[in-house]
């Protein structure tokens, strides 16, 4: 079932985010839609890619790809609603989804720093990493990224308003402990991986160590790139000094920048992998290209 405002807003009852007043308002509306769209498009390609392929499914760094590219796809649907109605999440919120909507970009947060240390233990105790890390114990580690996610939205909602923003300005404070721990992982991942896999023989591994490691860095800095101007206001806010506001989340420029992340991530998953975007020809775009043809 969906919420009840969400439900209202389908049969008319919640305003449009913009009053199509001026040319920015067109300008919004039909962005958020083009946004909405591609974030689908291309992080539905990955899921269905990887879903759809064996050979990927059995790989570790795959697997978080996975999950990442599942909540960037819900996110992507999250935008026909966030970004097309009148809604204002956070305290106070208006015709709000009770902070389901946006807790999705959590899960991302938490997958990241997991694989980041996924990618750490591959390169550097490649034997430990091939004895304990199992396939079970990485899809029991992204099933924990939802777990604790919904866990602490849930005890949000049920506790009183007073008690949730205190909850939520905690979550904050962890989360900024959580960037910096990505930024110390990243930067060591970078130097280590330099020097151990220089050590290594040329190899079909090494070579497929360096694409993870790549595609793992390059996600990190544009989602750190992307999340701290967010966050950064949100403090700035909470405590009482400035920061800006917005009138809804279609206007909140902030809020966007986070939401591209979800089309970024999935978009460098094409770029630096080759056997995903074989993967992706073979069961998403060859296909509909085929389709199309035959009509």
């Amino acid at each position: 079932m969906l919420p009840a405002n969400i439900t209202d807003s389908i049969r008319g009852g919640v305003p449009l985010s913009v009053d199509f007043e001026s040319p920015q308002d067109y300008v919004i509306f039909i962005f958020q839609i083009i946004f909405a769209t591609v974030t689908v498009l291309v992080a539905g390609s990955v899921v269905i890619s990887i879903l759809a392929t064996s050979a990927l499914r059995l790989q570790n760094r795959f697997i978080f790809m996975l999950n990442t590219s599942i909540c960037d796809t819900l996110v992507g649907v999250s935008v026909y609603y966030l970004g097309l109605f009148d809604v204002q999440e956070g305290y106070p919120p208006r015709n709000g989804t009770y902070n389901i909507l946006p807790s999705l970009l959590g899960v991302n947060i938490l997958t990241f720093l997991f694989a980041q240390f996924d990618r750490y233990f591959a390169v550097c105790h490649p034997f430990i990493y091939s004895r304990f890390v199992t396939r079970q114990f990485v899809i029991g580690i992204n099933i924990y990224c939802w777990v604790y996610n919904s866990a602490h939205l849930l005890a949000r909602n049920l506790l009183p308003s007073s008690k949730a923003i205190q909850m939520y300005v905690i979550s904050i404070v962890l989360f900024q402990m959580i960037l910096v721990t990505k930024v110390a992982m990243t930067i060591k991942l970078y130097v280590v991986a330099r020097v151990q896999l220089a050590r290594d023989p040329p190899s079909a591994e090494k070579e497929s160590k360096k694409e993870s490691l790549r595609i793992i860095i390059f996600v990190v800095i544009s989602f750190l790139v992307l999340w701290c101007p967010s966050f950064v206001n949100i403090i700035i806010r909470f405590t009482g000094v400035g920061g800006l506001t917005s009138r809804n989340e279609a206007t909140n420029l902030f809020a966007i920048m986070a939401r591209f992340n979800a089309v970024c991530t999935p978009s460098v998953y094409i770029w630096g992998s080759p056997a995903l975007r074989e993967a992706m020809v073979k069961t998403v775009w060859g296909r509909v290209c085929l389709k199309c043809r035959g009509r």
